[in-house]
């Protein structure tokens, strides 16, 4: 029997404020345990809570960039579980009138665009942590995240395979960080990922049991995660088996899902309006000069590079996946003028170099207008491809400011005149006669081949500052 998957992805999306949903703590990453958790997000007694205006925009911009309704009234409610690392024994969230709704992400693929749905955005707070490690077979509790600003953004269960999902997850991310509403730094936890996995013969319309794969926290956990389990669950169908509607857990050791809870139904969290928030409500202005302050798109980015720029469909999807890539690019190019070659260096030279030294691009020695400068002299031929590449090192390793600076220091100026390469090739010729005999003694079609020996002891003589092109004809017009 061929079987189908079916996947719904669940991402919460800490939102980049400088204090808490409800609070005026701070949402600082990386402070000593239990040092950000105020009053408020421990829920003590006679404490109020009071909306952070800044998440509440956060949320609508992520609403219009997916191209969602945006409701003019949305309430918060309790979602009430306990759990050792949710202090006050409840989560503020939204169920019934979420900020966000229907929406729709468009996911590049190899055999073209799909489009999912998303059903909705809603606004909640965090929990606490719980930390296993280094207690002695107890477990600490850290309530510094306890009340940080989350997005839940709920797709529709459209998603067919492992890598459509992780594609989703890709367009998620490069929204939040293109607006500037997360730094959407995986490993930090400020962006994770609940996968609802389930299987069905294929052409059949009903869904089939899901599980849920609780905070998968990298793309390619997520991958692996989902995989494993669409294999566990077709396994366990085939063997007689049935799938019970769970929440279960990656072991990236393992490589494997293992059971954590059965899933709970909305009604076992007894949801209802928190009494101490006042409905959110939106009027048509504040929601149109948010849209009129959005930034330019992943979409709108890959369109211009594609159509304006005349950028391969793979460049400008590889350059538009991340603004700060996007940005450093279109700096190049403004300078430099060739949106191709920038589009060459900068998702090759320089993206190789950054992937060596295991630098973000932030941290990259080589500033967008260095590198402009870089690819000037390449157009104007005062430099080679090979002469550039060393300009490209020096840069990197700080040995100059610019690459005029570096060309007059190393003295790696293209010679580009005639007579000078004319002597070198003479010189050449004449220490290699057999090898010009054989040349000439060769069919026309593999002189094509022969002559590269020629240009290479050329280009060594002059030490890589010959002009290869200039070599080339001059070598062909001498050899006959």
């Amino acid at each position: 029997m061929q079987w189908e998957a079916v996947i719904g992805l669940e991402v919460h999306v800490q939102l980049a404020t400088e204090s808490k949903i409800f609070s005026g703590a701070s949402t600082r990453f990386g402070a000593e345990p239990n040092t950000q958790a105020c009053v408020i997000d421990l829920g003590m007694p006679g404490v109020l809570p009071v909306l952070n205006e800044k998440a509440v925009e956060m949320a609508v911009q992520f609403g219009l960039a997916v191209n969602a309704n945006i409701p003019q009234r949305s309430y918060f409610e309790r979602k009430n579980y306990f759990y050792p690392d949710l202090p006050k024994g409840y989560q503020t969230s939204q169920m019934a009138e979420p900020i966000v709704g229907p929406g729709y992400l468009d996911i590049p693929l190899e055999e073209g665009s799909k489009r999912v749905r998303i059903h909705h955005a809603h606004l909640e707070e965090d929990a606490g942590k719980s930390l296993h490690e280094d207690f002695h077979g107890m477990t600490g509790v850290d309530l510094n995240r306890a009340g940080t600003p989350l997005l839940e953004i709920v797709s529709e269960p459209e998603m067919n395979s492992a890598k459509e999902a992780v594609a989703y997850l890709k367009g998620i991310h490069s929204i939040v960080t293109y607006l500037g509403i997360s730094d959407g730094n995986m490993a930090e936890g400020s962006l994770r990922c609940d996968a609802n996995v389930s299987v069905r013969p294929k052409g059949q319309k009903e869904l089939g049991t899901r599980c849920e794969i609780k905070n998968v926290n990298s793309f390619r956990f997520v991958e692996k995660a989902i995989n494993h389990e669409i294999e566990r669950q077709i396994e366990l169908i085939e063997d007689g088996g049935r799938v019970v509607q769970e929440t279960r857990l990656y072991d990236p050791d393992l490589d494997e899902t293992r059971s954590m809870r059965t899933k709970e139904e909305a009604n076992d969290y007894r949801y209802f309006p928190c009494p101490d928030l006042l409905p959110v409500e939106l009027d048509t202005a504040y929601i149109q000069h948010l849209k009129e302050g959005l930034p330019e798109l992943p979409d709108q980015k890959r369109q211009r590079f594609t159509e304006q720029l005349g950028l391969s469909d793979y460049d400008a999807g590889v350059l538009s996946a991340s603004r700060a890539l996007a940005d450093y690019f279109d700096r190049v190019t403004e300078i430099c003028g060739d949106a191709k070659l920038a589009a060459n260096w900068v998702t090759g030279e320089l993206s190789a170099q950054l992937n060596r030294d295991s630098l973000d691009l932030q941290q990259a020695p080589v500033a967008p207008e260095q590198l402009a400068g870089l690819l000037k002299r390449l157009l104007d031929d005062t430099i080679n491809g090979k002469a550039a590449k060393q300009v490209f090192a020096a840069l990197w390793a700080g040995e100059g400011h610019t690459a005029d600076d570096i060309i007059e220091a190393k003295g790696l100026k293209q010679v580009t005149d005639t007579g000078a390469i004319e002597a070198i090739i003479d010189d050449v010729l004449a220490q290699n006669q057999a090898q010009v005999d054989q040349y000439k003694a060769a069919e026309a079609d593999k002189r094509g081949k022969m002559i590269g020996f020629f240009v290479g002891q050329v280009m060594k003589a002059s030490k890589g500052t010959a002009n290869p092109q200039t070599v080339n004809q001059l070598l062909k017009d001498k050899l006959g």
